[in-house]
This record gives structure tokens, C-alpha cells and sequence, in this order.
């Protein structure tokens, strides 16, 4: 009986401490990233919260079945889309199974094409003072139950979603359940949805760059002239109101001027500082 005791007492003492190495380890290399990154004429990382890269490391160690949910947001036109694509890219060399399901908060814009058939263009539905630019034009509800849903193990159905002619139908991509769920999307950090979230990253461009960009897209989604002029202003008020202020809560905030091959370079670096944990 003290035998077993003393043998079951000498495992734990070394089974945290080959956990204390692997963490050190791991936050060892994971700084060594960031400080090459700050190197860089456009660094990725803006902002890192404190003890972050610690507490990263030590639920990555510790937590090596849990479904990491990591959220993304940031301006309409920031990149958000184009960090989650790359990262994706670099995830996918390693052809497992898995390891990532994405979901989009783009794809949960509820149905408006009657309120835009009704209203005729959309210079005039804007005009009436319609709005696609704040939480209650998504359904944040239903991704929320679908977010917890794959981190419980069960496959779900995003909705699809036209934003030429703003309807939304169920049938949309089947999503499952993954080691990492990547959700992005304006409002991924919406009071209703950042406690499910583990990590919070927040994008963040220029606003004159985000101008540039958000309208070559509003165009390639039948978007001009003033209407295009009228949702832009709504754009810029609601991310002041509902957007700018998660970054205050993000754990970490990136650089949206980054070039694309550089964010899957940093991400392989870090895939492969964790990769001896798997």
C-alpha cells in the first residue's frame, strides 16, 4: 500500500513536471514568433493581452481533447476573411482530418430580400433608414446554438446566404465538429457571444484602406452610386458603436495590412511550435 502510494505520488511529480517543460517549451517558441514579428515592416501582431501566450500554452497542454473556439472580428472590409482563408491554407498542408471548421458570420444574415423588393433598389431602402450594419441583422442566436452545438462533437447546417438578393435559405454547408472552430464575422465578440469564445482576435485596418476596399465589394454585390455612399456612413456609425469597442476585450489584435503569404508563414511557425503536443 506504501509502495503504491509512493509510486503513484513519484508519477504526478513527474508527470507535471514533463507538463511545466512542454508549456515552457511551448511559450518559449511562441515568443520567439512575436519577437521576429515585431522585426517585420508590417508585423502581424498589433497587441497581445497579458499572459496570453502563458495561458495559451498551459490549455493547450492541458486541455489536449478540448475544441478551441477562436473568434475573429473586426470592420466590415478589415480582412478578417482573408487572415481565416490563410490560416486555413496553412492548416491544410498537414491534410488531418479535423482540425478546423470554419463558420461565418456573414452566412446568418436574416432574410430581407422582401423588405429590399418592397422598397424597390437598394438607394431606396437604405434611404428609409434599413440597416444591414447591426447585430439584429444577423442571427446571432441561431450561430450561437450552432457554435456550442460543434464544440459538443455534433455536426450542424449553416445557413447560406445572397447578398445580391438578400435571402437567407436553411440548406446551406454542413459543418463539423472540429479541434478548432474559427468563427468570424462583424459581430463574433457581440456580448451574446464572446463567453463561449476561448480566444478573441480582433482585426484591425485603417479606415481609409477599409474605405477602399469595402467598396470594390459593395460593387461586386450590386452595391453603387449612392447606395453604396448611404450604407457606407451606416457602416462607419455602427462600427463605432458595436464593433470598435471589442478590441478593448480582445485577447489578441492583428495587423489587417499584413500580406497573405506572410499570415500562413506565422501561422505554420505556430502549428509547428504546438505540433509535439499532438
Amino acid at each position: 500500500m506504501v509502495q503504491d502510494t509512493f509510486e503513484l505520488t513519484n508519477y504526478n511529480f513527474y508527470s507535471k513536471r514533463y507538463e511545466m517543460e512542454l508549456i515552457t517549451s511551448i511559450v518559449d517558441s511562441l515568443k520567439q514568433i512575436v519577437e521576429e514579428d515585431k522585426k517585420e515592416k508590417q508585423p502581424l501582431f498589433l497587441k497581445i493581452s497579458d499572459n496570453f501566450i502563458m495561458n495559451l500554452a498551459r490549455r493547450v497542454v492541458q486541455e489536449k481533447k478540448k475544441t478551441f473556439l477562436i473568434g475573429i472580428t473586426g470592420e466590415s472590409a478589415s480582412g478578417k476573411t482573408t487572415f481565416v482563408d490563410n490560416t486555413v491554407k496553412a492548416v491544410l498542408k498537414d491534410e488531418i482530418d479535423g482540425v478546423y471548421t470554419v463558420i461565418r458570420c456573414d452566412d446568418y444574415f436574416k432574410d430581407t430580400s422582401k423588405e429590399l423588393r418592397e422598397a424597390g433598389s437598394y438607394e431606396k431602402l437604405f434611404m428609409s433608414g434599413f440597416s444591414f450594419d447591426t447585430p439584429d441583422a444577423i442571427d446571432l442566436d441561431l450561430m450561437r446554438q450552432h457554435l456550442v452545438s460543434l464544440k459538443k462533437g455534433n455536426k450542424i447546417v449553416s445557413p447560406r446566404y445572397d447578398f445580391v438578393t438578400c435571402e437567407s435559405f436553411a440548406d446551406g454547408e454542413v459543418k463539423k465538429p472540429a479541434r478548432i472552430i474559427l468563427n468570424e464575422g462583424l459581430y463574433v465578440l457581440n456580448e451574446n457571444l464572446r463567453d463561449i469564445m476561448d480566444i478573441k482576435v480582433y482585426v484591425f485596418t485603417p479606415l481609409n484602406i477599409l474605405r477602399d476596399r469595402w467598396y470594390k465589394r459593395a460593387e461586386s454585390r450590386g452595391k453603387t452610386g449612392v447606395a453604396a455612399d448611404l450604407q457606407f456612413r451606416d457602416v462607419n456609425k455602427t462600427a463605432q458603436q458595436y464593433i470598435r469597442p471589442t478590441m478593448k476585450i480582445a485577447d489578441v489584435i492583428i495587423n489587417g495590412l499584413v500580406e497573405v503569404d506572410y499570415i500562413e508563414v506565422i501561422t505554420e511557425k505556430i502549428l509547428s511550435a504546438i505540433d509535439n503536443i499532438y
